[in-house]
């Protein structure tokens, strides 16, 4: 692939919107995506069941769900409150904490978690894959990165208006 087509391939994976994290949310995606991706790796090695759920089974459950509710409603889903995390935490922890899909869960968190952090997307990991393939920008909770992302925001909105003072 030429730098033509490595740049046209870039376009379709970035936003066409500005970035909705910073360098430290991006930066805190990457070391956490990278760490679950060598999960698998460091207790008995990849299994092949491990990668096809992973990378194509549990996007695929997302992006079907995802689908299947588009075609009741077009809304954007924002599903950022309490509930909205308790279900988030919740599914997570049933695939991470069960030996049959945790590296599977693994591979596909710290996947979706790198995707996040290339395209800037704020919201959790889980609809990363999806939000990209459908281009939406639909959000449910997460409880990992929303604390670092809130701070970042904060740091810097009190830099750029003492910056413009």
């Amino acid at each position: 692939m030429g730098g033509a087509g490595a740049t046209e391939a870039m376009r379709k994976i970035l936003p066409e919107g500005r970035r909705q994290i910073g360098v430290i949310g991006t930066l805190a995606r990457v070391v956490v995506g990278l760490g679950l991706l060598y999960l698998p790796w460091w207790d008995y090695g990849l299994q092949l069941h491990d990668v096809l759920l992973g990378l194509v089974g549990f996007p695929a459950v997302v992006l079907l769900w995802q689908w299947l509710r588009l075609r009741r409603t077009t809304a954007s889903l924002r599903a950022t409150g309490v509930v909205g995390h308790l279900v988030c935490c919740g599914i997570a922890a049933v695939l991470l904490l069960t030996p049959a899909t945790a590296d599977a869960a693994d591979l596909f968190y710290g996947t979706s978690m790198l995707l996040a952090a290339l395209r800037g997307y704020a919201g959790c990991e889980v609809l990363a894959v999806s939000n990209w393939l459908l281009r939406r920008d639909d959000q449910v909770g997460c409880a990992v990165f929303l604390p670092i992302d809130a701070v970042e925001s904060r740091v810097v909105g009190r830099a750029r208006k003492t910056g413009e003072q």
